[in-house]
């Protein structure tokens, strides 16, 4: 506990620079507090991006979780829409991003670093003032060595690279969603590009080669063939000539001087199977981020039907696990007891990635509401249209009777 005693007198906590108060004895503005957190997503970051499987299934992970709002809902499955949070998830959650950029960013970072961390800045009152993202490369989790581990408690130490400041954090102060793959700590996620590090490698590779074929106009390496004897610097000097030649004016003949001779090595993609093993790779990354193969356009053996049932396999295998991690650490950290207790929880619409088509939709909504599942305003919600009056009453079928009551009309005719 001394090392950790040492670590607090040395670092600034966070909340006495977005609070009034503190050594500072005022109000930090919204300018200062934009420059802290912004400026660090823009540096660049790999050229495991330009790996076009790796970045379609960024692409599809973030913005599917972006897209879905998510809202407080109590027991029963109704929307809070007074509640404090619904500003936040709704209209901003902080002063620069709207939900959908923030939660974007969030499932960007989770899987690409294996982990994001949002701190909440919350004023003297306890009252949130806004959720803001922080750079995952910046941030480090420190655990305190005590004797027995279920007392080990862990800080989240953020390095400011702009400011040169750190800060540490409670586990209370950050919502920290990590991958499904953990360290032994259970603490840390791993990403997918750190699993698959030899994969990947491959995969761009692969890109390079096709990218350095396109360069040289498609054509494979060739041997300068002659009689007599060079020297290195006499090759080197032949050889920048004739590569010089061939690229000039997008040329596709050359001169060479008597007694030389261009014969091309033979380099066929076809007999390699080099587009096979290319697209293996591909499905293996794909597959390791949950991802079908449609939704990184490999059409092969997709039709309408099996498209649709993808869509909801994709919803189940892979994006369920992913909301509920979500939900739960939401749950935790932005909730009191009290109101988990009474029923409240946040909660992802779903349904906004299960439309169909117009005709499936209209059949189902009907079935839904004739068998009083929906009422009819909750079926018109769905199509963004407005609530009429007296829609709230559910409808059922006239002619439905109770299990035991069947033959009951017929007893009463006869008698």
């Amino acid at each position: 506990m001394a090392l950790l005693q040492k670590i607090k007198s040395k670092l600034v906590s966070l909340k006495q620079i977005f609070n009034s108060g503190g050594n500072t004895g005022r109000t930090i503005s919204m300018s200062e507090i934009m420059e802290m957190f912004s400026g660090s997503y823009n540096a660049e970051l790999g050229s495991d991006l330009s790996e076009i499987v790796f970045f379609s299934c960024l692409k599809v992970l973030a913005e599917n979780l972006g897209k879905m709002p998510c809202y407080v809902v109590d027991g029963d499955k109704r929307r809070m829409e007074k509640h404090s949070l619904m500003w936040f998830l709704t209209v901003k959650p902080n002063n620069y991003q709207t939900p959908a950029q923030f939660f974007t960013l969030l499932e960007f970072c989770r899987n690409y670093y294996g982990n994001t961390y949002v701190y909440i800045n919350c004023k003297d009152n306890g009252e949130i003032e806004g959720l803001y993202p922080l750079d995952p490369r910046r941030v480090q989790i420190w655990i305190n060595n005590s004797e027995r581990f279920t007392e080990r408690p862990f800080y989240y130490f953020y390095t400011d690279d702009r400011t040169g400041k750190s800060y540490y954090f409670s586990p209370e102060e950050i919502l920290h969603f990590k991958s499904s793959v953990t360290d032994s700590s259970g603490l840390v996620g791993k990403s997918v590009r750190e699993i698959l590090a030899e994969t990947f490698r491959s995969a761009k590779a692969s890109t390079k080669l096709l990218n350095d074929l396109f360069t040289n106009g498609l054509t494979a390496s060739a041997v300068v063939k002659y009689s007599g004897d060079l020297k290195r610097e006499s090759q080197d000097r032949l050889l920048d000539e004739i590569i010089a030649q061939s690229k000039e004016k997008g040329r596709r003949l050359i001169t060479l001087p008597i007694g030389f001779d261009l014969q091309k090595l033979d380099m066929s993609l076809a007999d390699s199977q080099f587009f096979e093993l290319k697209k293996f790779t591909a499905l293996q990354i794909a597959a390791a981020f949950g991802i079908s193969p449609d939704q990184i356009n490999d059409l092969t053996k997709s039709s309408y039907a099996s498209s649709a049932a993808q869509q909801l396999a994709f919803l189940q295998n892979t994006l369920l696990y992913i909301l509920t991690n979500y939900e739960q650490e939401l749950n935790c950290k932005l909730l009191t007891r009290e109101e988990i207790l009474s029923g409240l929880h946040f909660k992802f619409n779903q349904n906004v990635l299960l439309r169909a088509n117009p005709e499936t939709q209209a059949a189902i909504i009907q079935q839904l509401v004739q068998n009083s599942v929906y009422s009819i305003n909750e079926a018109r919600e769905l199509l963004d249209k407005p609530a009429c009056e007296d829609g709230d009453t559910r409808i059922v079928n006239g002619a439905f009777v109770r299990l035991q009551d069947i033959g009951v009309a017929y007893k009463n005719k006869e008698s």
